[in-house]
């Protein structure tokens, strides 16, 4: 191996053929692994009953292990990470020594969409129950911490009272759909997807035959030309495309994912109606219960199925064995023209506006979320979406309320003209409450986007730079698709001891108006910072960039052309 590579989709080669990979209709379903019995036994979905009749009332103590560490996942809740265990010991100490009696909560938003009234009601949510935590995921979620097993019934019944959900947030399920945060509004977008979003989440969201997955599976849709929904890392993506015979319907993609082995997905070279969107969903999903690898968790995921097969064979197997007819063949996306985060005032088609803001890596509050929903049902609005960038999208602003509208996002910490560094920014949840993380990821990164703020004032970029931080490997902040990713880990201080910092991945990025096809970063061996001098090292990087690059050059193709020594 070279000292300069880029992560490739080979890389998630195929398993052995010989042994048994755990794949319901080659091999049985005996299970193959703990996990994998515990499921069987018991699923996820069925352990709402004993957290509402016995968990609640019986308190933390009183939760079975299995139930604790495996079923509450499906209905969105995880142990989080005891306060003041640092990153060293996160690979040395048990689970339960790792995890604290509170939970992290994700509420479940599918296509982002949410009324100021839901808005409001996981404010007071926070504001009760968590302690005042809220952040936006990239995932277009909202996660609270803080939150205890007595508080459930309650608050469920407040989410379901506004139409929400915890189901499915997380576990080995079809998680929250992404979908386009400007769908139905925008004045150009091809096709609406809100009607097949709410059409997969009425028919299978909760049904028990999809709800023992292999491993996770994510979903993304998006009729919009900007592919503003992270397509090419999802398992299943379908993006809006004009047919030149069929007229505009659906590219299918499949296979995408990160983590420590990343795997852009693959068009299968379809197009898809509208009406056939879910049976077309319902049949991925299938595929994957069915010949998904069950024997090694971490081969578990649909990108390893897909790389043994092929795309040729996974249609074949889609057509005939999941939905008994053939798919005619479609035309890719082009390449978008327009940022994918709607960050900023654009008209709709309707004459009103939608305002884009961001918060800082996706940090917010309860109490913050409560005066947001005011603040947009003062200006005549009561729709908002989340995006899968951290970010928030107001909609429906009448033209003379939208220079008040931005000026009163300020002051709840959201911005509509942020800083390219504030703006391209994101993180994980990192050490303060993740039980995976080595590193701090929320203030590390709020710290160095105001320092850059400051270092760089004198500079103008041809466009942002992304900026990833991820505070371990598993890539929730997606750095293998980061101009700049960063993944957590502890590094020598030169005292004997060790310090947090990151290793640099360069390059990375998905279609967008600055690239034509989506691309994972360049790694150099021993290419680290540590924490404290991260601020150091993007100003340094970013000055070499301008210096350096040729005329329309982006960071991504400078950075992967560059030699060493430039990017160190």
């Amino acid at each position: 191996m070279t000292s300069t590579e880029s992560a490739a989709p080979a890389a998630t080669g195929a398993p052995r053929a010989a042994r048994s990979n755990g794949q319901w209709k080659i091999d049985g379903q005996t299970p193959l692994n703990g996990n994998e019995a515990w499921k069987a036994e018991g699923g996820g979905l069925e352990v709402r009953e004993r957290i509402e009749n016995i968990y609640a009332a019986g308190g933390f103590d009183s939760i079975d292990p299995t139930d604790l560490h495996g079923r509450f996942r499906w209905w969105g809740l995880y142990t989080q990470r005891r306060q003041g265990i640092d990153g060293g010991k996160t690979a040395t100490l048990e689970p339960h020594e790792l995890e604290d009696s509170y939970f992290m909560l994700r509420v479940r938003i599918d296509g982002g969409a949410l009324t100021t009234r839901q808005l409001r009601v996981i404010g007071e949510i926070s504001r009760d129950f968590g302690r005042d935590t809220a952040d936006l995921t990239d995932r277009q979620n909202i996660q609270l911490h803080w939150v205890e097993i007595e508080s459930m019934p309650e608050i469920w019944r407040r989410l379901e009272e506004v139409g929400l959900q915890t189901t499915e947030a997380c576990g080995d399920v079809p998680r929250v759909i992404l979908g386009s945060p400007v769908a139905g509004i925008a004045k150009d977008e091809l096709i609406d997807p809100t009607p097949v979003i709410e059409e997969i989440t009425r028919r299978y969201i909760g049904d028990p035959e999809y709800a023992n997955l292999p491993r996770k599976f994510k979903t993304a849709i998006t009729g919009h030309p900007s592919l503003d929904v992270v397509h090419e890392i999802n398992d299943v993506a379908f993006v809006g495309v004009e047919h030149p015979e069929l007229g505009i319907g659906y590219d299918l993609w499949v296979g995408g994912a990160l983590s420590t082995t990343p795997r852009l997905g693959e068009r299968l070279g379809v197009f898809v109606r509208e009406d056939q969107v879910a049976d077309v969903w319902c049949g991925v999903v299938a595929i994957f219960r069915d010949y998904g690898y069950r024997r090694l968790r971490n081969k578990a995921r649909l990108k390893f199925l897909l790389a043994e097969w092929g795309t040729e064979k996974f249609r074949r197997v889609l057509e005939d064995e999941y939905l008994g007819f053939d798919l005619p063949d479609g035309p890719g996306a082009p390449r978008p023209t327009t940022p994918g985060d709607h960050v900023g005032v654009h008209e709709q088609r309707d004459g009103r506006f939608y305002v884009g803001a961001a918060p800082v890596v996706g940090r917010s509050s309860g109490t913050r979320l409560i005066a947001l929903a005011e603040l947009i049902e003062a200006h005549g609005s009561q729709r908002l979406r989340t995006t899968p960038h951290q970010k928030l999208v107001i909609l429906d602003i009448a033209a003379d309320r939208v220079d008040s509208l931005v000026a009163g996002l300020e002051p709840l910490g959201l911005s509509a003209t942020p800083s390219p560094f504030r703006r391209s920014t994101i993180a994980c949840t990192g050490l303060e409450f993740c039980k995976l993380a080595i590193v701090d990821t929320k203030d590390t990164a709020t710290a160095a986007i105001a320092s850059l703020e400051a270092r760089l004032a004198d500079v103008t970029l041809p466009a942002p730079i992304s900026l990833h931080v991820n505070g371990c490997p598993n890539s929730c902040a997606r750095i293998q698709t980061a101009d700049i990713g960063l993944k957590g880990q502890l590094l020598p201080d030169g005292n004997g001891g060790q310090e947090p910092g990151f290793q640099v991945h360069l390059g990375g990025g998905l279609a967008s108006e600055t690239r034509d096809e989506a691309g994972l970063g360049r790694t150099v061996r021993g290419l680290k910072v540590s924490a404290a001098t991260l601020p150091d090292y993007v100003e340094r990087v970013t000055r070499r960039f301008l210096a350096d690059r040729s005329e329309g050059q982006s960071f991504a193709e400078w950075a992967h052309q560059a030699d060493e020594e430039a990017i160190q």
